[in-house]
């Protein structure tokens, strides 16, 4: 009966790979957005970039 009691225990604490799920889901989605909106921005600056570096028309 005692090997039960240390299987029941391993199955209701799931060994800790549950905590570092509940853990790293958030951070890497958190990572994720950053790594879009970074994206975006330096899409942005390059575009704006390349505007500031053509010549202007006068008039």
């Amino acid at each position: 009966m005692t090997s039960i009691i240390p299987s029941a225990a391993l199955l209701a604490h799931q060994g800790g790979w549950d905590e570092v799920a509940l853990v790293g889901a958030p951070i890497l989605l958190i990572i994720a957005l950053l790594a879009v909106a970074k994206r975006r921005v330096d899409a942005q600056v390059a575009a704006d970039q390349g505007d500031s570096k053509a010549p202007r028309n006068p008039g």
